[in-house]
């Protein structure tokens, strides 16, 4: 029987929900540019029941009217500890444009997709507005668009670049990765500041206390900084000074007159978030010093169950009501098993912002989770993914742990798997066989991105060897609803090394484990490959061969992308630099309209309007022999 719920099982977003709980004021208020989703796979919402959790009174203001009078911006008043802005899950640009700049059908994470909701870079947008209304009130930054604008970094949609964010909002402090342990450190220091009469304290009309900006400055110098957080400095007030433990990088300035120098940056920036014991990074930027503290150490099994087994209703808030959200669509029976992923692709933003080191929730949480979700009013059975970052790494670790503290690889599987790596999928088929288990439970679908290359390697040990088999049978014959997304992202080994993807020989090999299994089970269904175009190192030539491999396969690519350069990649740092950070060689990137408008037409060589493009373009470069290879004669 579905659960039923009152407006009070969600956080308040107004101030008659406020009183509904016997409020008259918050303790943080978040500021979200996503529609409210009270869902463990949206930001705003863990960290609101995060915060619930220790006893704090949490609002969220979803999606803030940032025109006019900012109404929104006071419906709630003055918190008593600090502001949250919580840009989305998405950053705010990729979110709303395509690879080519032009506007997306729709915003996946507003009702009806609506357009309108959400400004370019709400986090500079809604600090500016909060802090112009609230001077003194402490602001801190969150969320992709923050974590991956941290340090200086490229911005396609301006096609320049930036500094750190914090640069360019009037915020305290910004908080990278993911946010539940500096968020809960923030906020004990100053609960700590307001229990101790802090001499920085401010008072309202009525007397009340709250804290400031000058409270968090105090706070921290008091107690030490806050890990995984970004602060600005003048050049003396950095705490401690500047050592020789620090990693000072190129200035902004420098950067701007030097790419390379960028580029020279970005190798420090990268392993820094995927170490054990990692670095304080500094830059100068225009006159000030942005300082990244070290990231706190992955969340243990038992931190991670505690996230994911608060009492989230699952649903968007009842405001919402006959309304469409489409990225709750995507994941309202979803259930995430693990964070982190040790891939470590070139153009991908998860290792930079939740660190290639996982963390896996235990079982028994997992399944607590997918018998509430038999609960769910929509519930019909089926569970849509049972994943996380990459489908099958959970609980997948390095068998030496010293080895992993000592390391500083950005991939523990390029451009080889890694000897210490323990590929286990043994934990991983156990999950699936009780989740499928569970009454209510008709069946489960893996949507996450499976890594072949895990499934295919020589683990010289023959448990995994099996264990990989196993999962590879199991996923194909009972959790594939007909068709098997997987991302090969192209088959020249050149373009797939600049990428630290596998050789794409290992796909032909999934490709036909694949097709034999569903032989011999009587199965009809289709595995389908995504593919990238324009990536970093791609020729117009690369993406001809890429054609004429992907037809002698009988393939008619669907799942296809143009690059888009995100902040804070490799691929992006190369495409706008024009030099690969970890070797300074030289990397050719297409970049004009024409140049990428002519690699992606190899996609589509099966529609006759691309065939006449392809030919043309070959003739004119000489390479009638890819022509005769691709159409015949």
């Amino acid at each position: 029987m579905a659960k039923e719920y009152r407006q009070t099982d969600w956080l308040p977003t107004t101030r008659k929900e406020m009183q509904m709980r016997g409020w008259d004021r918050a303790d943080v208020i978040l500021f979200s540019a996503d529609a409210y989703v009270d869902h463990p796979s949206f930001g705003a919402a863990v960290i609101g029941r995060i915060l619930e959790a220790e006893g704090l009174r949490v609002c969220i203001v979803p999606q803030p009217d940032w025109h006019g009078d900012y109404r929104d911006f006071r419906k709630l008043g003055r918190p008593r500890l600090w502001f949250g802005i919580a840009p989305g899950c998405m950053d705010s640009m990729v979110n709303k444009y395509t690879a080519a700049r032009r506007l997306r059908k729709e915003d996946a994470y507003s009702p009806d997709g609506r357009h309108d909701l959400r400004p370019e870079y709400p986090t500079i947008v809604y600090s500016s507005i909060l802090r112009q209304l609230y001077p003194d009130v402490p602001i801190v930054l969150g969320g992709i668009e923050a974590s991956m604008r941290r340090v200086m970094h490229y911005d396609y949609w301006q096609d320049r670049m930036r500094p750190s964010i914090l640069a360019d909002s009037p915020a305290d402090i910004l908080i990278y990765g993911m946010g539940e342990k500096p968020t809960l450190r923030i906020s004990s220091l100053l609960s700590e500041a307001l229990s101790s009469s802090h001499p920085t304290l401010h008072y309202d009309e009525a007397g009340e206390a709250y804290a400031t900006c000058e409270t968090l400055r105090a706070m921290m110098e008091e107690h030490g900084n806050v890990p995984q957080t970004v602060c600005i400095y003048d050049k003396e007030a950095i705490p401690g000074g500047i050592t020789d433990d620090d990693i000072l990088l190129h200035g902004y300035r420098e950067c701007l007159a030097n790419l390379r120098l960028h580029a020279e940056n970005f190798r420090h920036i990268e392993e820094e978030s995927n170490k054990v014991a990692a670095s304080r990074l500094i830059q100068e930027t225009n006159g000030k010093y942005v300082v990244v503290f070290p990231p706190y150490p992955p969340m243990t099994q038992e931190e991670l169950d505690h996230t994911y087994d608060l009492p989230y209703t699952r649903l968007p808030h009842p405001k919402y009501k006959g309304k469409r959200i489409p990225a709750y669509e995507t994941v309202k029976f979803s259930i995430c098993l693990h964070r982190g992923c040790f891939g470590g692709c070139a153009f991908c933003t998860i290792s930079a912002h939740q660190g290639k080191f996982i963390a896996s929730r235990s079982k028994e949480s997992i399944l607590r989770e997918a018998r509430e979700l038999t609960q769910h009013p929509e519930f019909k059975g089926y569970i849509s993914d049972l994943g996380g970052p990459s489908a099958n790494m959970y609980m997948m670790h390095g068998r030496n742990a010293k080895a992993c503290t000592a390391c500083k690889r950005p991939s523990c599987i390029h451009p080889e798997v890694c000897p210490n790596l323990h590929g286990d999928h043994s934990p991983l088929l156990e999950i699936y066989r009780e989740v499928d288990a569970i009454p209510g439970v008709k069946r489960s679908f893996i949507g996450s991105g499976v890594r072949y290359d895990l499934l295919l390697h020589d683990w010289k040990d023959d448990h995994l060897n099996k264990a990989a088999r196993q999962y590879t049978h199991q996923l194909i014959t009972k959790h594939v609803s007909g068709r098997l997304k997987v991302a090969p992202e192209h088959t020249s080994d050149k373009v797939l090394c600049l990428m630290r993807k596998p050789p794409f020989n290992l796909f032909r090999q999934f490709r036909k484990a694949f097709d034999d299994i569903c032989l011999s089970e009587g199965l009809r269904q289709q595995i389908i490959p995504y593919f990238i175009s324009s990536h970093p190192g791609c020729t117009a030539e690369d993406m001809a061969n890429l054609a004429i491999e992907t037809r002698q396969m009988d393939f008619r690519l669907e799942q296809v992308q143009d690059f888009t350069p995100t902040p804070l990649t490799v691929a992006t740092t190369c495409w706008a630099t024009g030099y690969h950070p970890y070797t300074m060689e030289r990397v050719f990137t297409a970049k004009s309209d024409e140049e990428k408008r002519r690699q992606r037409m190899f996609f589509f060589w099966y529609k006759p309007e691309e065939r006449t493009k392809i030919k043309e373009y070959l003739r004119k470069v000489g390479r009638t022999d890819l022509i005769r290879k691709l159409f015949g004669k």
